[in-house]
């Protein structure tokens, strides 16, 4: 490890231990530095470095704070790192392949937790889907959502994120599957049904494999988009996609 990497671990000791709770305010860096037994550079460095982690805060004129440490919050650096792996096919084929491992449990969870509310958002997305069936871009904005409320249902918001995280990275692949196979978006809304009956039947064991098939057949076709080649690099973004 290098003095820096010394120097956050250790605060990130006091986070974990409790003697720097959510919401408190870190010592200013004199005290701070020796606390820790460092020098002022050196604390001062770890200090931004976990404040561009999201486990600091730095409030100008006020002092530095530990944030609330909230998932949602803490795995917004993740997100951004998935973006910046955009041009990487190995790296897309990893995060599906882990989105195929988390989301099929995520969704039988769901299933034994979803309220009626929750479910008639998740049809309400499913829906919107159907209307926006012929723009690919807006149906990729609804596939998202449609995920997201089914993750949600769980009630793990570090789950959710988690997903949230790794299912942006496909958005790109998503909206250009559309565009290359006519039969895309067709396939993509009887595999959200499925899902939906599941759901709505709250039978976890359906539901999980209804996700998985899903996922498989994404994985699948972004395979054999990216061997054919058919996936630019300069695709744009807008929103994470399912």
């Amino acid at each position: 490890m290098s003095l820096t990497d010394k120097a956050i671990a250790r605060i990130r000791e006091l986070i974990r231990t409790g003697a720097l709770p959510p919401g408190s305010k870190l010592p200013p860096e004199p005290e701070l530095a020796a606390q820790l037994g460092l020098s002022r550079n050196l604390a001062r460095e770890a200090v931004k470095a976990l404040a561009v982690a999201r486990v600091l805060e730095v409030r100008r004129g006020d002092g530095t704070y530990v944030t609330s440490l909230e998932p949602t919050l803490l795995f917004e650096s993740l997100g951004g790192a998935v973006e910046l792996l955009q041009g990487d096919s190995r790296a897309l084929q990893d995060l599906m392949e882990v989105r195929r491992l988390l989301e099929p449990a995520a969704t039988e969870l769901a299933a034994t937790r979803i309220s009626d509310e929750q479910l008639a958002e998740v049809k309400g997305h499913l829906d919107a889907m159907r209307d926006a069936r012929d723009n690919v871009e807006r149906l990729n904005v609804h596939d998202a959502a449609f995920h997201g409320a089914v993750v949600s249902a769980t009630g793990n918001d570090t789950l959710l994120t988690l997903l949230d995280a790794i299912s942006g990275r496909t958005l790109r692949a998503r909206i250009w599957r559309g565009h290359l196979d006519a039969d895309a978006a067709d396939r993509t809304l009887a595999e959200h049904d499925a899902i939906y009956q599941a759901l709505a039947g709250r039978d976890a064991s359906l539901s999980r494999a209804a996700a998985l098939m899903h996922v498989s057949n994404t994985e699948q076709s972004l395979k054999e988009h990216l061997r054919a080649g058919d996936l630019p690099a300069d695709v744009p973004t807008q929103s994470p996609a399912r």
